[in-house]
């Protein structure tokens, strides 16, 4: 009951961050969020989170030291993403961020800002993409080549990470059929994707304003 509970939460506060990032990315037009754009979001993250969870708690149960390496490889990798494009842009230090702050100041905020942008995405597809260029610090801009590899590579890493608990489960999960679990966690991670590409084709409350839509872009 606990679990369910929390993990309601969670989709709640991820649909609420959604929502949020589109009335920031277009804050000059009246946005308006039907209802059938909450289902898909919904729907979206209740899958890709859940089964993302479930993915790491399988691995980690069986390869208890290497979940610790793969957690680490993920937060290092979102944690510093911005950094580099950051310094590949050749953009001037922010410094529009809070007038009171000092330089240090700045950069402990914007890494606390960062650090919380790599907890989201290994977990799911953060709502709002930093971008320290930019004087918002977020990207205005929809990016379907960023978001189209994110989904693959964490496509392939979770049937990695099942494959591997496959391999090395223990008698733990003799009753368990693994085949089935093992196909049901990919199944339920591409429906999260489905609902995705759902919400941005047909419920996005600014879809008419995207230079491209879903179906172009793949």
């Amino acid at each position: 009951v606990f679990m369910v509970l929390s993990l309601l939460s969670i989709v709640y506060g991820a649909l609420r961050c959604n929502i949020l990032a589109i009335k920031i990315k277009y804050d000059d037009y009246n946005v308006r969020v039907k209802p059938a754009a909450y289902l898909c979001i919904f729907m979206w993250r209740s899958f890709e989170i859940a089964t993302r969870v479930t993915v790491l708690v399988l691995f980690g149960s069986v390869l208890k030291i290497w979940v610790f390496v793969v957690v680490l490889l993920n937060f290092l990798g979102f944690f510093l993403y911005p950094w580099i494009l950051f310094w590949l842009s050749k953009s001037p230090f922010p410094e529009n961020i809070e007038k009171e702050l000092s330089r240090l100041g700045t950069t402990i905020v914007l890494c606390l800002l960062t650090f919380l942008y790599a907890g989201i995405n290994m977990f799911c597809w953060s709502a709002a993409q930093v971008e320290l260029s930019d004087p918002d610090l977020i990207s205005k801009s929809q990016n379907w080549y960023r978001m189209t590899v994110y989904y693959i590579v964490r496509l392939m890493e979770n049937a990695f990470l099942l494959l591997m608990w496959y391999i090395y489960r223990t008698d733990f999960y003799l009753y368990v059929c693994a085949p089935m679990l093992f196909l049901q966690l990919l199944i339920g991670y591409c429906m999260g994707i489905f609902f995705m590409l759902v919400f941005y084709q047909f419920c996005h409350p600014c879809k008419k304003l995207f230079s491209s839509s879903v179906t172009e872009a793949l």
